[in-house]
């Protein structure tokens, strides 16, 4: 059985690759790059976290591809090669940028999915496509439950990486309807790890909220000032938020290990869509203490910004990972629970072990999170 995995190097396809290994002899990974370096890569990065896979070199083949190309850029004979002796594709590649340029990410991961599907089509077998969306498909909607079945743009969206992954399942949807073919939706939420950082490992998703503190603050201060002199006279940083929220914060391991069981059921009638998400939501108030730690600043969550400092103003409009301080909805995954029932993930997402995959701050930052009106 030949199985292809597009965003191996990723810091969810990494650990899809590793539950593959576990399950197939070899495993095609499609990627950009010379194949060896990125062989190389990926060799580094499962030593980090599965030492001992015997042979890995052996049982690794990459294509040098281009999912944004049609025909992957590869020539046509190697592409009819591939096509014809696949079994399995893996769509886990994207740009994950969450308020990148909407015509950027459409590149990637509208037109992308649209030529991994053109593969899936154009051999002599009718491999199984497994393809990696996101549970903030749900858009704007930020509260109620939101179903596996559920997939509409009536709430709008957060942000542009929430639109063009709405896009890109609407995309599946129809290139099943029109081939009769099947197909697998995950969605996973924001996916977080225990593991400490390593150069070799793929970047951790939340490293961006670092960017975004120490960028404005590099912006907003002059030399010899600490963000605290930007704070407002409550001497607390304040966030637009519900004190009350909560956001779905899942360990990417376990993603990588439920998805990979749900794969090993037989093939569904149409598109199957799960989430694969916690079964218990993270209080807002704890991603606040996060913020504290990464940010040395006292953290207040707030449903109103009344006379913001400058910092706060800056931040305020920064919205990637910060308006889902706002959200206090949750996910249904009857469907899953039902396939493989409850999927073993620990009972809570501890502040612990937020910052355990994080690098740690050089100096203690204060934990004195109050949540204000």
């Amino acid at each position: 059985m030949r199985v292809a995995l597009t965003g191996a190097t990723g810091f969810l396809g990494l650990r899809l690759l590793h539950e593959l290994l576990r399950r197939h002899p070899s495993v095609t990974v499609l990627a950009r790059g010379e194949p060896d370096r990125v062989r190389e890569r990926i060799t580094r990065g499962l030593d980090r976290f599965a030492p001992g896979l015997t042979g890995l070199a052996d049982r690794v083949q990459v294509v040098s591809a281009r999912i944004t190309e049609p025909g992957l850029a590869l020539p046509k004979s190697d592409y009819q090669e591939l096509a014809d002796s696949l079994d399995a594709i893996w769509h886990c590649a994207g740009n994950t940028t969450l308020d990148g340029d909407l015509a950027t990410l459409r590149e990637v991961n509208v037109e992308g999915t649209r030529y991994v599907l053109d593969l899936a089509g154009a051999g002599r077998r009718t491999p199984m496509v497994f393809h990696v969306s996101t549970a903030f498909v749900a858009g704007a909607r930020r509260t109620g439950v939101v179903y596996e079945d559920e997939l509409t743009d009536a709430y709008g969206f957060e942000g542009t990486y929430e639109r063009s992954k709405f896009e890109a399942e609407q995309l599946v949807h129809a290139w099943a309807r029109a081939t009769g073919r099947p197909v697998v939706i995950f969605r996973p939420s924001v996916l977080t790890t225990g593991l400490p950082p390593h150069p070799d490992l793929p970047e951790h998703p939340l490293l961006n909220i670092t960017r975004n503190l120490s960028g404005i603050a590099r912006s907003q201060l002059g030399p010899g000032r600490t963000p605290d002199v930007l704070l407002p006279r409550t001497n607390r940083f304040r966030i637009l938020g519900r004190p009350d929220g909560q956001l779905n914060l899942m360990p990417v391991e376990f993603a990588a290990a439920v998805m990979a069981r749900l794969a090993d059921l037989p093939p569904p009638d149409g598109v199957e869509t799960y989430h694969v998400v916690h079964g218990q939501e993270t209080p807002v108030v704890v991603f606040g203490r996060l913020l504290e730690q990464l940010s040395g600043v006292r953290i207040a969550v707030v449903l109103e910004l009344p006379d913001p400092s400058p910092y706060e103003s800056v931040l305020s409009l920064v919205r990637g990972v910060f308006c889902y301080l706002r959200h206090h909805r949750r996910y249904d995954d009857s469907r899953v629970r039902a396939r493989l029932g409850p999927a073993g993930v620990p009972e809570h997402i501890s502040l612990e072990y937020l910052l355990s995959g994080l690098p740690p701050r050089t100096e203690a930052a204060p934990v004195d999170l109050a949540p204000h009106r």
